[in-house]
């Protein structure tokens, strides 16, 4: 995500946990950040500014209502911005039937390269797979 952003660029980690280790390795290489956690951060005004950059890593799985939340995330992101999502993602029926990820309770939903590809048409957005279970979306004009 970083080699990707124009310096000082601020952002968003969405899920940041107990210990906001992403967010901090942002800071340390010029790009601001806020945090959002529904547990640790919940402050909700940062839900009222715009961002260049929201990063939400191992955080989709765990979401109720994904819908509502990504739509949340996309209207908070800035026109050329970017969303970084990183979870594990579903290879095919076959393999979701015996997959361990899924045994994890607090795991409540899951995505796939179609559910990606989908969302990034909903949103108008440009898709990059950056790794096996990274997606980076760029939201045009």
């Amino acid at each position: 995500m970083q080699k990707r952003l124009a310096r000082g660029s601020s952002g968003l980690d969405f899920g940041s946990g107990p210990g906001p280790v992403l967010s901090e390795m942002f800071k340390k290489n010029g790009f601001p950040m806020a945090i959002y956690d529904r547990f640790y951060a919940p402050d909700l005004k940062v839900f009222e500014k715009q961002y260049d950059f929201i990063t939400a890593t191992e955080v989709a799985e765990h979401l109720h209502n994904p819908g509502k939340e990504l739509d949340r995330l996309w209207a908070c992101l800035n026109p050329g911005g970017r969303m970084g999502i990183m979870t594990k993602l579903i290879i095919d029926k076959k393999a979701f039937a015996s997959w361990h990820y899924k045994r994890d309770l607090t795991h409540v939903c899951f995505f796939s390269k179609t559910t990606f590809e989908w969302l990034a048409q909903r949103f108008r957005a440009d898709l990059f797979f950056a790794e096996k279970d990274v997606v980076l979306f760029f939201k045009n004009s």
